[in-house]
């Protein structure tokens, strides 16, 4: 977002309640020193402050540009990502979904809807799923582990939006947005998890009953 700083004013600034890209909690954001009010490339009048987190074990910093009226936020940096945890998953398949995570939050969706495939297509490597094409070698996935039909039906779905992604025309979603990505980003974790995780929580579960 363009901030048109020919005309602006130095002022008191308000706290702003966001959640922390270093440190991952919401909270409500401190000013340091005063915000400048301008306004932005079309005319309409909107804040630009810096901003201190409120956890004494972090205290990162945040730029954000908010709607003066409103108070809403309409950009910050550092950009905040979905959460993703890591934990057990093969480190080249962790990269590339979390690529398909940093491509969201950039709002580039397409890019991010052809990471979400590629990291299922580095998943059915890692399992030794084969096949002429991803369709099929997901198809051989599904057959040889267990996890929910559910979760199934979906790696379908999600190599469909990728392929979609990769095309100059849409054939089979009406377009590939913040909302298709930010479902499809929720489901593929959720896929990670059942195949790299769900093992692991099982046995501490477990480890947890008397004998």
């Amino acid at each position: 977002m363009k901030a048109d700083l020919r005309q602006t004013v130095i002022s008191n600034g308000i706290n702003i309640t966001l959640k922390c890209p270093h440190c991952g909690n919401i909270g409500t954001f401190e000013t340091i020193y005063d915000d400048i009010y301008c306004k932005n490339d079309k005319g309409k009048p909107i804040v630009i402050g810096i901003k201190k987190c409120p956890n004494l074990n972090c205290g990162g910093h945040a730029f954000v540009i908010y709607d003066q009226g409103s108070r809403s936020i309409l950009d910050s940096y550092p950009i905040t990502k979905l959460d993703f945890n890591k934990d057990d998953i093969p480190t080249q398949i962790a990269e590339t979904f979390e690529e398909a995570i940093i491509c969201h939050a950039n709002k580039c969706y397409i890019a991010s809807a052809i990471m979400v495939r590629k990291t299922l297509e580095q998943l059915c490597k890692d399992k030794g799923a084969e096949g002429r094409n991803l369709k099929e070698r997901i198809q051989a996935l599904v057959e040889s582990i267990t996890m929910p039909k559910e979760l199934k039906e979906g790696m379908d779905v999600l190599r469909v939006l990728g392929n979609n992604a990769a095309h100059v025309e849409l054939t089979d979603f009406d377009e590939i947005s913040k909302n298709e990505l930010e479902i499809s980003i929720d489901f593929t974790k959720e896929i990670l998890k059942s195949v790299y995780q769900f093992d692991k929580l099982l046995i501490a579960l477990k480890s947890l009953k008397k004998e």
